[in-house]
């Protein structure tokens, strides 16, 4: 096999035998990057002369005998809301298309210290708000399965990437799926470790009280690996977990005995489609490829019970009302004065003085008295040509539901409801071990199909937004492949801090099976 194609954990142990070297497995992802990354577009930056420098560097040291990071040589790429010194973090954002920070965030520094390759800045939806990595202002990226379709978001460009063979690991952050969903879409593993396991000082907020970072990678045992390093209470953050880290990659050796999983009943029935007949079902395929995961841990020694999650039919709406005012208030600095892209200081000046002027000539001292000064027009103006039509739908929702008429009959409701939500998991856990399910409705779909339907793609996150409501730890592991050759991701959640379980039961599923193993055909080739 490619080095492109092979696991982060081979790869490792080949480095660490010197069998191969650091500069070998980063060209080899710099050349696959060069032969498909203009079709599929999943890096918005490539960091190609400090990823080789970086890897000549630890092949040096590795061959002087000195002690080696976790990761030493191996190429991570980095989802663009994470802040490097080094390199521009734009969010998808024409907002912070000249951003660059004067920090690392902490779990660049981490992978700084286990001498990972950081090979660049993957695409992802503006401000991660996002289920198709389609509202970047870069531009879309694009599944390596199928080009045509969307490799899923807001981290899909960190998915693409890994699916294509451009590196064997990334980082990316999911605040309602958006690590599970594109790992689902791309046939890759993606881990939402627990809320506050994995610090977030460095990630460009979208909405802080469920916005986590996490790995993904080829199999659970490559993620086990990554969040090895990435895991750990940070001082520097308020919600960090100060709490002990296992090692990952041993404990996904040693399988569960006597495990117990929860299948929804909501599921499978439509309730979580609420009350809308428009509202788009559980895909027949899907549903098969998920209820054939749950034969095969039966085959492993796996009890089956049937769990209700009664309130999941009211997570999406609770958590579009919970992420917008969220959102509202964290992109709020996002101005052009304090942060941000400015617009035209002096065209919103002379545009000012135009209407000053002739509202003097007419006399219309009322309509002077109330025309909008110019420091409030160039707010407007930076804030309208630099923010995308869904952050700008979000913001107007924000605004909306903290407002002083609604925020009791909207914000203070969706909390109780999130409350409930995580209720629900506490009295499901407490007869279950994992809750297994599918991780969306349907595989990957054509580029542009939801993109102007917001409510349709807002419901495709039904089956994962409860897992941030709750602060759960959450995976996502190929499972199979659609009749059209795309695949299909396994739900495994596990209740807070219990992120070692998830990844034991997710190892058991793999072992047994090979789709996490499969790979696209060849990058771009349909397209």
């Amino acid at each position: 096999m490619s080095l492109s194609f092979c696991s982060a954990t081979e790869l490792l142990t080949r480095l660490q035998a010197g069998e191969i070297s650091s500069v070998e497995v980063t060209s080899e992802c710099l050349r696959q990057i060069d032969a498909h990354d203009a079709t599929i577009h999943a890096f918005v930056h490539v960091a190609r002369d400090a990823a080789l420098a970086q890897a000549a560097e630890i092949d040096r040291r590795r061959k002087s005998g000195e002690a080696m990071g976790p990761l030493a040589g191996l190429p991570v790429a980095l989802k663009d809301n994470l802040c490097t010194r080094d390199a521009p973090t734009t969010c998808g954002s024409r907002m912070f298309e000249r951003f660059c920070p004067p920090y690392d965030a902490t779990v660049v520094t981490r992978l700084h210290e286990a001498d990972a390759v950081l090979i660049g800045k993957t695409n992802m939806d503006e401000f991660a708000m996002g289920s198709s990595t389609e509202t970047s202002c870069w531009g879309p990226t694009r599944n390596p399965w199928d080009p045509r379709c969307v490799p899923g978001g807001s981290s899909g460009g960190a998915a693409a990437a890994v699916a294509a063979g451009m590196t064997p690991l990334a980082v990316g952050s999911d605040t309602g799926g958006s690590i599970r969903q594109p790992a689902s879409f791309c046939g890759v593993t993606g881990l939402k470790p627990t809320y506050g396991r994995v610090s977030r000082y460095g990630l460009v907020a979208l909405a802080s009280s469920m916005d986590q970072v996490g790995p993904i990678g080829r199999s659970v045992a490559d993620v086990a690996l990554l969040l090895n390093v990435l895991a750990g209470h940070d001082p520097s953050e308020s919600t960090s977990i100060d709490a002990p880290i296992t090692d990952f990659t041993d404990s996904i050796r040693r399988p569960l005995d006597g495990l117990t999983i929860g299948i929804v009943r909501e599921h499978y029935d439509g309730c979580l489609d609420g009350d809308d007949p428009s509202s788009e079902g559980l895909d027949a395929e899907i549903e098969a490829a998920v209820r054939e995961a749950v034969r095969v841990y039966q085959t492993l020694g796996a009890r089956v019970r049937e769990i209700s999650l009664p309130h999941s039919r009211y997570a999406v709406a609770a958590f579009c009302i919970l992420a917008s005012g969220e959102a509202f208030a964290n992109l709020a600095r996002c101005d052009g004065i304090h942060y941000g892209r400015r617009a035209d200081e002096a065209a919103v000046l002379a545009d000012w003085n135009a209407q000053s002027r002739a509202l003097e000539a007419r006399h219309d001292q009322q309509a002077l008295d109330h025309l909008e000064p110019p420091l409030s027009r160039l707010y407007r103006a930076s804030r309208s040509e630099a923010f995308g039509a869904e952050v700008k739908r979000r913001i107007l929702l924000g605004t909306q539901v903290l407002s002083e008429d609604c925020y009791e009959a909207y914000y203070v409701k969706a909390q109780r409801l999130r409350r409930l939500v995580r209720d629900d998991f506490d009295a499901a856990f407490g007869e279950v071990d994992v809750v297994v399910g599918p991780v969306a409705p349907t595989a990957a779909y054509p580029l542009g199909r939801r993109l102007h339907d917001p409510l349709l793609m807002y419901r495709g996150d039904r089956y994962t937004v409860g897992s941030n409501l709750a602060g759960l730890a959450a995976i996502s592991v190929p499972c199979g492949v659609t009749a059209a050759g795309l695949p299909i991701g396994l739900h495994l959640q596990c209740p807070p801090m219990q992120d070692e379980r998830l990844l034991r039961a997710a190892q058991m599923f793999q072992q047994a099976t090979d789709w996490h193993t499969r790979r696209p055909p060849s990058p771009g080739k349909k397209l």
